[in-house]
This record gives structure tokens, C-alpha cells and sequence, in this order.
């Protein structure tokens, strides 16, 4: 599925596209994603657990983040939860909206035994118009890149026990670990830590999310490559995913590349985009 969304602020346009996929591997698709461009927010959550409930965690974690997001937009809105007066009023955005959709994943597996152990990732990208800033927000092993020019950095740190090994182990014992087992999730506890990171945006700059089926099969240089030669947000987003299949397809893939492009009106007035539009891949 792909998903093509536009949002224009003061002096700059996002042009944003998401699609999943199943990939060549699995048999069902436990990778969620949501963008919602009035709120500048892009979301991809990646799902664990068996009997399908990893799509169950990933889809709470998306839809309740935006949802959080949503309501949040309202003159009447009522902060849910403390205000971290150390964090910008962006970053407590994104931290609050993650926490409530992991203490109800949390809860859920509980409740009900056929999600027992259910969990999710979760990436989230929100560009703030008045700072002009990105600010993400992550847990687990999907990832946020961001390529200026021909230049790709990856924005996020994997939670994952190759990233965060057992103290005392040697550098060619770490080496023989699994990449793909994390160690940090939504879902697991009752409290998670949220990683943030922000940078100013450029007009040129792509920033891309992405599950782990993705990073997974596709090195950096690679999703650079694909990213550099395909300008079009949704060209880019179809061949990468094309691209892990080719390569054997081993997860689910989920990918959401946003640009970052001048506004249409010089003056910097926001421009009425038109409606959504959608596509099947």
C-alpha cells in the first residue's frame, strides 16, 4: 500500500510518500505506518509477537500516536500527562504520544492471552513549521536517515543487543551476535525510554523511516543511491522496497521518504495542496 501526502508551511513544502509490503518471507504484514501532514508527523512501527498480535502492537502504536496528535491540535486539548519543562514543546509531543501507545499495548497484553508478549518499534518524525526543525522520537531497531546532497546519516541509534552487548564481551564476540534481536520495545514494560534527536531542516534534505526490512537487506550507500537517483518521493519509496524483494525480501518492509522542498508562493503563504491520494503497489 502507498500513501501520498503534501503539507506546506511558511518558506517550505513536505512533499511525503509511505508504502509497506509483506516482503517475499512472511506470510502476513505486522509493520504499520501513518503520516499525518497537518500535524507534520510520519510515523513506522514494526510488530513482534505470535498470532498475528505484532500487527495488532504496531497498528495500536500508529494509530494512538496520531490520534495523541490529533486531539493534542485542539484550543480545549488537555496535556494527558506531565510536561518535561527540559524538553521542547515538540520533543514532549512525541515522547507523550509514545508512551501512551506503549502503556496500552503494555495493557493488552495482559489483558488478553492471545497477545501475551506482543510488542512493536516505533520511528517518528515530526517537522515543526515555526522552527523549522525535525524532531524524532524512536524505540527499537527502526531507523531514521537523513541524506543532504550525497551525504546519508543514519539519525538513530538501533536498540538492539549487537548495539548494546552484555558488559566485558570482546569486540569479535559481539561481532558472532544477531543484529535483529532488540532490546528495547513498546509493549515490554510499563515504562519505556524514548531516544530523541533534532536537527534544522534544509530545502533538498529527504528524511526517510523505515522498518528493519528495509536496513536490513539494503545497506546505506545503497538506499542513498536509490534515494539521489529518484527525486519523486513515491518512485523513491516503490524501488527501494522493489529493491529489498530483489534481494530476497526477508521481513516485512515499511519506508516513508519525505522532502523537503521550497514553498510554491515566494511570500511563504501556505498553499492549498489538494486531497490525499493513494495507490496499491
Amino acid at each position: 500500500m502507498g500513501i501520498l501526502q503534501k503539507m506546506a508551511a511558511p518558506g517550505v513544502k513536505l512533499s511525503a510518500f509511505g508504502m509497506t509490503d509483506v516482503g517475499r518471507q512472511r506470510e502476513h504484514n505486522e509493520d504499520s505506518l501513518v503520516l499525518v501532514p497537518d500535524q507534520g508527523l510520519f510515523v513506522v512501527a514494526d510488530g513482534m509477537g505470535g498470532h498475528q498480535a505484532g500487527d495488532i502492537a504496531s497498528k495500536l502504536a500508529t494509530s494512538l500516536i496520531a490520534d495523541f496528535f490529533q486531539a493534542m491540535s485542539g484550543e480545549d486539548a488537555t496535556w494527558p500527562s506531565s510536561f518535561n519543562r527540559t524538553l521542547s514543546e515538540e520533543e514532549n509531543r512525541l515522547v507523550t504520544g509514545i508512551n501512551l501507545a506503549n502503556r496500552r499495548i503494555f495493557e493488552q497484553s495482559r489483558q488478553n492471552h492471545a497477545y501475551t508478549g506482543m510488542g512493536t518499534t516505533v520511528v517518528g518524525a515530526l517537522f515543526s513549521e515555526r522552527r523549522r526543525r525535525v524532531y524524532v522520537g524512536h524505540v527499537g531497531d527502526s531507523r531514521a536517515y537523513r541524506i543532504r546532497g550525497k551525504t546519508i546519516v543514519q539519525m538513530t541509534r538501533d536498540h538492539s543487543l549487537y548495539n548494546e552487548p552484555p558488559p566485558h564481551m570482546t569486540e569479535s564476540e559481539r561481532e558472532e551476535l544477531p543484529r535483529n534481536v532488540i532490546t528495547r520495545a513498546l509493549g515490554m514494560d510499563g515504562n519505556v525510554v524514548v531516544d530523541l534527536t533534532n536537527e534544522d531542516i534544509e530545502i533538498g534534505d529527504v528524511y526517510l523511516l523505515c522498518s528493519d526490512g528495509l536496513s536490513g537487506m539494503l545497506t546505506d550507500e545503497q538506499i542513498l543511491e536509490v534515494v539521489t537517483s529518484l527525486p519523486d518521493v513515491s518512485a523513491a519509496c516503490a524501488k527501494l522496497i522493489e529493491s529489498a524483494n530483489d534481494l530476497g525480501g526477508e521481513d516485512n518492509v515499511t519506508v516513508i521518504v519525505v522532502r523537503v522542498d521550497p514553498a510554491l508562493d515566494e511570500e511563504g503563504t501556505t498553499q492549498d495542496l489538494g486531497p490525499d491520494t493513494m495507490k496499491q503497489l
